[in-house]
């Protein structure tokens, strides 16, 4: 699917003097410019001229004329990244307005990650770029002269605030509230129509592909891993608003529970239902996963849920599902992953998406579901196919931007617009993954878990398993992915 890359370029912002107050001032395009001042100061610390152009609150510009600028509206933009010269010290800064971008968002996010990875490749014994104590205190002096240093700023309102122990129910619960219990209506404008929010299956189909078919070719490919057929019990674990539960249910004949911890997200899915005539097959459950013991189920579906139980809890969570699982049933996981080197969820989106996510390496996560007793079946990567959907969504922000504000406000819209733009480069660089596993209970094999079918094999992308029923009108998917853009 080709990118989409909608002109953008949000409000300009009045110019605020160092105590976040509108003001005036110009220094040109001088040697005595902010943006000249910074442009050097970054260049020094990068070891190489910066790609972007640079346009300051006193109207001086630097960098390459024809590049997309980073624009620094305020003087708080400087003190924000004085008292936090990191990853959180941009969001906020960007979230805030005091800090814009004109131009393409994914391709200056590109740039100057690249010029990181320079500089951290020139930093010898460091894993990371970081700033020395003479680069601190160049900052300070450069934000002095700016007119910009002063107390630390206030925090964002966007950002979380979570209190108790990490990983107790009410805390789980408040840290699912912070991001799924936005606004179902934002959801609807940013989503495909069946309000499906993970990662999408882009087959590639010769009618052309859309968010609406990848995500139906998504769930068409969960409930053929799956076995799903009429009667089947599953389990939906994590369900969001609702599109697997009905999707199983409409077009497989599944009786299928959903649970969730969104207020939001529970109302909404069990108003489609009833829409749909389904009520008497699916439930909804506004509950806590630790909560389920009506076991067991033939199918149990966790889709970008597993990444929320927190890096201690995930043994009790796979022990868990185990005991939920019928013998012969089957476990799909659907689930994103960090690298060993950098596993958690990152400063910005433990602060402002999702806190207490934890993401670990897709190797490690496989050692925990074998640990309670499970067996991998098949597991595919879906790395180039959430490049795509996460550039969808972010395609569709910024062409519906202004009704975005209307509905979450505007630093919210602009918290969404940063993390879309670097959700697609990390899943793009490799430095996240997604991956759907398979997994059974560690049995000895029953006859009719044999395939019917040669060539079924379990961790085949797009297999129809034995037994499983087609969806009404939706052929099973093909396996051939797109290439990412």
């Amino acid at each position: 699917m080709a990118e989409r890359r909608p002109a953008f370029s949000a409000p300009r912002l009045p110019r605020r003097d160092g105590q976040g107050n509108a003001g005036q001032g110009n220094a040109g395009q001088g040697n005595a410019g902010i943006a000249s001042l910074l442009g050097r100061f970054a260049g020094r610390l990068a070891g190489a001229e910066l790609p972007v152009r640079l346009r300051a609150f006193d109207g001086s510009e630097s960098g390459p004329a024809a590049a997309p600028a980073i624009v620094l509206r305020s003087r708080m933009a400087l003190r924000r990244l004085l008292w936090s010269p990191n990853e959180l010290g941009l969001a906020d800064a960007f979230v805030t307005g005091a800090i814009d971008v004109e131009g393409d968002l994914t391709e200056v996010m590109r740039l100057m990650r690249e010029l990181t990875r320079q500089r951290t490749s020139k930093q010898r014994g460091r894993t990371r770029a970081s700033l020395s104590p003479a680069d601190l205190l160049r900052a300070a002096a450069l934000a002095v002269r700016a007119g910009a240093a002063g107390p630390r700023p206030p925090v964002p309102a966007g950002r979380a605030r979570l209190t108790g122990r990490p990983h107790s129910r009410h805390r789980d619960r408040a840290a699912i509230a912070h991001h799924y219990d936005v606004s179902n209506e934002f959801y609807r404008l940013l989503l495909d129509p069946a309000m499906t929010y993970s990662c999408a299956y882009w087959t590639g189909r010769e009618d052309g592909p859309t968010l609406e078919q990848a995500q139906r070719d998504k769930l068409d490919l969960v409930c053929a891993k799956l076995a799903i057929e009429p009667g089947t019990r599953l389990l939906d674990v994590g369900c969001g608003w609702g599109s697997l539960v009905e999707h199983a249910a409409r077009y497989y004949g599944a009786q299928v529970t959903g649970v969730t911890l969104s207020d939001q997200q529970a109302a909404f899915a069990r108003g489609r239902l009833a829409d749909a005539d389904l009520s008497g097959t699916t439930e909804i459950r506004l509950a806590d996963y630790r909560d389920i013991d009506d076991g067991p189920y033939e199918a149990i579906a966790v889709i970008e849920m597993g990444e929320h139980v927190g890096q201690a809890g995930y043994s009790a969570f796979a022990a868990r599902l185990r005991e939920l699982l019928a013998p012969g049933g089957r476990l799909l996981i659907q689930q994103m992953s960090r690298s060993k080197s950098a596993p958690g969820g990152g400063a910005f989106i433990s602060s402002y998406i999702a806190p207490d996510m934890y993401m670990r390496p897709l190797s490690a996560t496989l050692a925990l579901l074998e640990d309670a007793g499970l067996e991998i079946r098949g597991v595919q990567a879906l790395r180039e196919h959430y490049v795509t959907t996460f550039r969808t969504w972010l395609a569709t922000l910024e062409d519906r931007f202004g009704d975005a504000v209307d509905l979450i406000g505007e630093e919210a819209a602009r918290v969404w617009r940063l993390f879309l733009a670097g959700g697609a480069l990390a899943f793009e660089d490799g430095t996240t993954g997604v991956d759907q596993v398979l997994a059974v209970p560690a049995l000895p094999l029953q006859p009719r878990a044999w395939p019917r079918e040669p060539g079924t094999g379990l961790s085949q992308p797009g297999a129809r398993l034995a037994g499983a029923r087609p969806a009404s009108g939706h052929p099973t998917p093909s396996p051939a992915p797109p290439a990412p853009g």
